[in-house]
């Protein structure tokens, strides 16, 4: 019987492999090692493979795609209602073939290199500014125990911690400021990796042509345009802008029965990074606001009067995801009006 929909489930040295017919009747159960994957898909006929969207899947992606297979990448959430009775690896391959059949499920794009490298950046710098901050506290917590109170902000602290060093009469023994020299040390480090990563993102978004004209719309600086852009990729995932909106967690969960539709806060799902940093840009947005008299500009003053502050940054940072959707697709760049 012809195999039309495959269920891969990824893993580190072993993968289980379950394939489906027409009928959704199963017709191959296999389990391969990592080097065997690739030689056991070129065998097969061109078909649709289908993977959970995680660690791993966009390269088996792009490498299956290359053999002319069809590679369907699925969000874990939409897997998971599939799974039957106990859990293991076939039972898991089988939920994701059936899951794939599903005809209004919302598939992940298989990453480029080029994107993936973009993402990598980003995601390094996050664990770097991360620990970084996790130093911070614990120097402060430290010098606290020694009745030192350094400054909360990440640049004073660290001018703070020379002085405290040369400082020969604030009653730290000699065995503690070696102590806080090396994570004195330690600091600057990370720090430097944090300032190199943000020099290759700036780099990198004026080096692209779309990140470019992503940074025409306000609030898209290099940053906000290289992880977006190394988020949604060339736009045709999506089919229309509230799509990204959505992907990113920036529109209101639905918790609606009897005909009443009840809208909650927004549903914080998907690229927590992203939506962040598009939060943060559309607070700069509202900030120069009411200096501004473009169209964009009046409907974020309006909204502030009357929604507050804090749910007109929201209410634009959900607008600024759906306006970069419409710059990638459209090939132009963002017009004030």
């Amino acid at each position: 019987m012809k195999t039309t929909t495959i269920g891969l489930d990824l893993a580190k040295n072993v993968f289980h492999v379950v394939g489906l017919d027409h009928r959704n009747k199963e017709v191959l159960k296999k389990k391969l090692k990592r080097s065997d994957v690739l030689p056991f898909f070129s065998r097969l006929e061109v078909t649709d493979v289908a993977m959970e969207a995680c660690s791993g899947a966009h390269y088996w992606g792009r490498e299956l795609e290359k053999q002319g297979h069809r590679a369907k990448l699925i969000p874990p959430r939409a897997v998971k209602p599939y799974v039957q009775g106990n859990k293991n690896d076939y039972n898991d391959a089988l939920a994701i073939a059936e899951a794939s059949k599903r005809p209004k499920l919302r598939l992940v794009k298989v990453k480029t290199v080029p994107e993936q490298d973009r993402q990598a950046l980003h995601r390094l710098k996050e664990g770097a500014v991360q620990q970084r901050t996790q130093l911070c506290n614990q120097i402060r917590g430290l010098l606290r125990e020694y009745g030192i109170t350094p400054p909360l902000r990440v640049s004073g602290l660290i001018q703070s911690i020379p002085r405290i060093l040369e400082d020969a009469e604030n009653g730290l023994s000699d065995d503690f400021r070696l102590s806080l020299s090396e994570v004195y040390q330690q600091l600057m480090e990370v720090t430097g990796h944090i300032e190199a990563y943000q020099r290759r993102i700036v780099a990198g978004a004026r080096a692209n042509e779309v990140e470019r004209r992503l940074q025409t719309i306000p609030g898209f600086g290099p940053v906000v345009s290289s992880a977006y852009h190394a988020a949604v990729g060339d736009g045709r995932a999506f089919r229309r802008g509230r799509d990204v909106s959505s992907y990113l967690g920036l529109v209101p969960r639905q918790h609606s029965t009897g005909g009443k539709t009840v809208l909650l806060g927004i549903s914080k799902r998907g690229n927590r990074y992203v939506r962040s940093l598009l939060v943060h840009g559309a607070r700069a947005v509202v900030r120069v606001a009411p200096q501004k008299k473009d169209r964009l500009s009046r409907w974020v003053t309006g909204l502030v009067a009357h929604r507050g502050k804090n749910k007109a940054t929201v209410a634009l940072a959900n607008k600024l995801a759906r306006i970069g959707w419409a710059v990638i697709s459209s090939g132009g760049a963002y017009q004030a009006q």
